[in-house]
């Protein structure tokens, strides 16, 4: 299929891609691929993307990349600002307007799972954060947040992971402020306004925590330490850009509290933990189309790709 007649398929098809899996399975240059083909601009869904000065640690696209291809949604925040998901399901419904509008395709790639969640599962109408109240409960052990969520919510507790702070914090912080479980006011979510063809990535476990462990080693080795050295003078444990995989034990190596053999370690092995969960949250997604790229170049599974589009678009004309 020629770049022409796959981006024909795509607008036939009114489906907009969606890209996810977890970290380390080569979104990015699948994506880029894709993009050059179809005469598309990327939508990132990337938490930590979304902050400015987090380059090394969460493996931004580079400025090359960025050349290649439009990106959008990267570095619009300080580190000190918050990014809800409320402003982000905002804007993505915007610029995919705005980029069909410049006769372009948009790719949406993510592997976010909240901000994910609020594109494929949609966005319940939920409190504004409590700063004060986040901060008690960021405070709490892990465990303490999890037996209390269970006692009142129990349906969101059997879906969120007990390691998962942020998400237990938020669904603790929205019933103490609601009175009401996080599970039912999903209940009352609203559909995005878009539809996706959601395509996901997946990769043989053992080569995926081989080439996420090289990827540790190339961030030391581009400047990572000295990269969260520069961040420390902006964040503390309470903003969102602190609590980074990478960054969080490079910051606690930084105090003394760690070894940098040991900071290493846990970065590896929360690396991996990320990203176990992030696929057991995308398996989840209903309609998902899954490609395995193990020992595939990203040219082979753009192919794919575009094969998957061209057939959405028969099945839908």
């Amino acid at each position: 299929m020629n770049s022409a007649s796959a981006l024909d398929s795509v607008r036939a098809a009114k489906e907009i891609p969606l890209i996810f899996g977890p970290t380390g399975v080569g979104k990015t240059e699948v994506a880029l691929g894709l993009a050059q083909r179809l005469g598309g601009e990327i939508i990132s869904a990337d938490s930590r993307g979304f902050y400015r000065g987090l380059e090394i640690g969460t493996a931004k696209p580079t400025a090359e990349q960025r050349r290649l291809v439009p990106h959008h949604l990267l570095d619009i925040r300080s580190p000190e600002e918050r990014y809800d998901v409320a402003e982000f399901r905002r804007d993505v419904a915007r610029l995919i307007g705005e980029i069909r509008a410049r006769g372009r395709w948009p790719i949406v790639v993510g592997g976010s799972t909240l901000y994910m969640q609020a594109l494929v599962g949609g966005l319940f109408p939920g409190p504004q954060a409590d700063l004060a109240l986040r901060r008690r409960l960021l405070a709490r052990p892990l465990e303490e947040l999890y037996i209390r969520l269970r006692e009142v919510d129990p349906r969101s507790a059997e879906k969120i992971n007990p390691q998962d702070r942020q998400r237990l914090v938020r669904a603790l912080e929205v019933y103490e402020l609601t009175g009401r479980p996080l599970s039912e006011l999903q209940a009352q979510s609203e559909p995005f306004p878009h539809s996706f063809i959601k395509i996901g990535l997946v990769m043989d476990r053992k080569r995926l925590y081989k080439r996420l462990d090289a990827r540790v080693e190339a961030m030391l080795a581009q400047g990572l330490i000295e990269e969260a050295r520069q961040l420390k003078r902006q964040v503390n444990p309470e903003m969102p850009a602190y609590r980074t995989i990478g960054y969080e034990e490079a910051f606690a190596y930084l105090e003394g509290a760690l070894s940098l053999e040991e900071a290493v370690r846990l970065i590896k092995r929360n690396t991996r933990r990320l990203a176990k969960r992030q696929l057991t949250f995308f398996k989840r997604i209903p309609e998902a189309h899954w490609i395995d790229v193990t020992a595939k170049a990203a040219a082979e599974v753009v192919q794919e790709v575009l094969a998957l589009l061209g057939e959405r678009a028969e099945v839908s004309a």
